[in-house]
């Protein structure tokens, strides 16, 4: 029955992220903490993540910017061994408080959808927050919708967002993947849980396909900015105790 379940929540949770430029963790963050535990949170997600979006790449690959994902890779590759590393020896439960933070600060900033960029993003900053994306993920399983501003900010929407975040994202789940492994913190059941997270994307990325294909590039910056809200606000909630700690 637990698998049923996450099952279903996975499903919903990669429509979403199909039409909202990412952001499936929302729910199953919650979801996978209570079935397995804090600990099973990265090595279980990355394992889904890397399924799910790898089927993205084969969906949208013509829509793939490359000048921005051979930019983002060094830097994340890095990272994400890096987060890996450092996941089996720390646990700051606080970065997802920060993290929840920028998202509805963020969301402020444009003016709930109703400016199209803050700033104009260059291809190289995704070098150095390729690392930082990686290096948090890989620490708390997932960093959420972080990376959006830098993609709407480079001019990057709808079908060439969601193919180039899927190609850039593979390359950290794979190296987070064998770190894990190597650090003996991917047991089969962690594995057996995402690839029922993965396998359950694929539907839900083929009915988000044909449902972004309907939608304006407006209708999708608030939908990405609606998501980066929410997701805000619930990682902002999941931390509650360390806010009342404060």
């Amino acid at each position: 029955m637990p698998v049923v379940f996450l099952a279903l929540v996975s499903f919903a949770s990669w429509f979403i992220s199909a039409l909202a430029g990412g952001g499936s963790p929302l729910l199953l963050i919650p979801l996978v903490n209570f079935l397995l535990g804090s600990q099973a949170l990265a090595p279980t997600l990355t394992t889904g993540m890397l399924l799910g979006n790898s089927q993205r790449i084969f969906m949208f690959w013509q829509h793939i910017n490359w000048t921005v994902t051979f930019w983002y890779l060094p830097g994340a590759i890095v990272g994400a061994v890096a987060g890996a590393y450092a996941f089996t020896k720390i646990h700051l439960d606080w970065l997802q408080l920060l993290i929840g933070l920028f998202l509805m600060i963020t969301v402020f900033s444009f003016g709930f959808g109703k400016k199209e960029r803050i700033f104009t993003a260059r291809s190289w900053h995704f070098l150095p927050a390729g690392f930082v994306y990686a290096f948090v993920s890989g620490i708390i399983g997932s960093s959420g919708p972080v990376m959006n501003p830098l993609y709407l900010n480079y001019g990057l929407v709808k079908e060439e967002m969601i193919a180039t975040k899927s190609a850039n994202v593979v390359v950290v789940h794979i190296a987070k993947m064998v770190t894990y492994a190597a650090l003996g913190a991917l047991t089969p059941e962690y594995l057996g849980y995402g690839l029922v997270i993965g396998l359950a994307a694929v539907p839900a990325n083929y009915l988000g396909q044909y449902v972004l294909s309907k939608m304006s590039e407006q209708q999708f910056r608030q939908v990405v900015l609606a998501t980066m809200a929410i997701s805000g606000a619930l990682m902002v909630w999941g931390q509650r105790d360390l806010m009342s700690f404060w």
